[in-house]
């Protein structure tokens, strides 16, 4: 009996109809990006496992549970949980930084798979894709403001409509240092009717404790101190100025005191951006800054604010007509031995002026052609037969309307193209 193989928990097949949906979010996310002055940087799958315990933090559930490492000789490596740490040790690694230093942000994006051992869920699988940006060298809350900007327009462009901004800051040094003591103290006779997680991040990073998903130890956490109200003055003064560019914009958005995400790295400013539609788990993406992280790596004590977004999530959030655009210009039905054969030379024609054509490779019935020609969501049907080679015109049948018209290979040519 043939052994049946199929992909791994955690995996998934994206086919090409739903890979359509996927080319149109990656095309306008390179559209608007870019228009925002980013340019996209690939950085590998695969990094040394020291570079996400340092800049993620051993506190966070990525790092505790999540990491695909295996060691190879004396070498621990792990397959990219996310994406921030390896642009920063990019922009170390190749001196980006003497631009940032003399005065020019640097503005990168990059798309692509990332990888954590998490039960699957919807729109989240262990193998998973982010589009992100990063603005490296920018401390000014407009940069914060701004690059929220882009991802709420990115969201527009795709169609998605029922989205909300969820805004917070985790302040700064003194802002922790004052509201971890808050917490710790309250947190502290509330501890025993906690989960197990919740008493081990009260012990190593506090704040990790939002972070929790259990619904009982939610309830009690919505009584606990509030970081806003723990803000140093140059920490709030951030806030209220990205505050008001977003005002500006004409952006809405919530305040959300108990937002915190869930990687050490983030100073003041972190936001959320939701969906309805997707249940409970409801985020499409978030970020914030990051101040600290590239002096972290090794680098110069350079600001960053960034975000990623889930491309899964963004994908099932699109409208459906999002995914009608043909995948074929044209699909050549051949009538007959003479039509097969005078179809191949004329999809090399039509290709070489830039139409997608789907083309026989047999001689097949009129019919199957035509179901052919369907599957291949072609808009067009040619019909190339001994009496249409022979008068130099085509019927060309437009499939979605069914009307059908004769042209020349110059008439089919410019049709096809409008």
């Amino acid at each position: 009996m043939a052994v049946r193989y199929r992909a791994l928990r955690g995996t998934r097949d994206i086919l090409p109809d739903e890979a359509l949906r996927w080319q149109r979010l990656e095309a306008a996310t390179r559209a608007v990006f870019s228009r925002y002055g980013f340019g996209e940087i690939r950085t590998p799958v695969f990094e040394s496992t020291e570079l996400f315990t340092r800049s993620v933090g051993t506190s966070t559930d990525i790092v505790r549970k999540e990491m695909y490492t295996l060691t190879v000789g004396d070498e621990s490596i792990t397959l990219r949980p996310e994406a921030t740490a390896p642009v920063a040790r990019a922009v170390v690694e190749h001196a980006l930084h003497r631009g940032i230093a003399q005065g020019y942000p640097e503005r990168l994006f990059y798309i692509g798979p990332m990888f954590r051992h998490e039960r699957p869920q919807k729109g989240r699988q262990r193998q998973f894709h982010q589009i992100g940006a990063e603005v490296l060298g920018a401390p000014e809350a407009l940069a914060d403001a701004e690059t929220i900007e882009m991802v709420w327009t990115l969201l527009a462009e795709v169609g998605i409509e029922d989205r909300e901004l969820r805004l917070n800051s985790v302040g700064d040094e003194g802002t922790r240092t004052a509201y971890r003591a808050a917490l710790t103290s309250w947190l502290t006779p509330h501890l025993p009717a906690m989960c197990d997680d919740c008493k081990r991040r009260a012990v190593e990073n506090p704040l990790r404790v939002f972070d929790c998903k259990v619904e009982a130890d939610q309830r009690l956490l919505a009584g606990a101190p509030k970081l806003l109200d723990h803000l140093t003055g140059e920490a709030a003064a951030h806030f209220d100025e990205v505050r008001r560019h977003l005002d500006g914009y004409g952006i809405p958005y919530v305040i959300d005191p108990r937002l915190v995400r869930g990687l050490d790295y983030y100073v003041r400013t972190v936001f959320e951006i939701t969906s309805t539609g997707l249940g409970a788990q409801n985020a499409l993406l978030g970020g914030g800054r990051y101040d600290g992280l590239v002096g972290a790596l090794g680098g110069p004590a350079v600001p960053g604010f960034g975000f990623a977004a889930g491309m899964e999530r963004l994908v099932m959030t699109m409208p459906e007509g999002q995914a009608a655009e043909a995948r074929a210009d044209v699909s050549l039905v051949a009538l007959g031995a003479p039509g097969f054969q005078a179809s191949i030379a004329m999809a090399r024609r039509l290709r070489a002026q830039g139409l997608s054509v789907a083309s026989p490779l047999s001689e097949r019935p009129l019919g199957a052609q035509m179901k052919r020609a369907e599957k291949a969501g072609a808009r067009y049907a040619v019909f190339v037969g001994e009496s249409e080679l022979a008068r130099g015109l085509y019927g060309m049948k437009d499939l979605a309307t069914g009307e059908q018209v004769d042209r020349d290979e110059a008439g089919i040519v410019s049709e096809a193209s409008r």
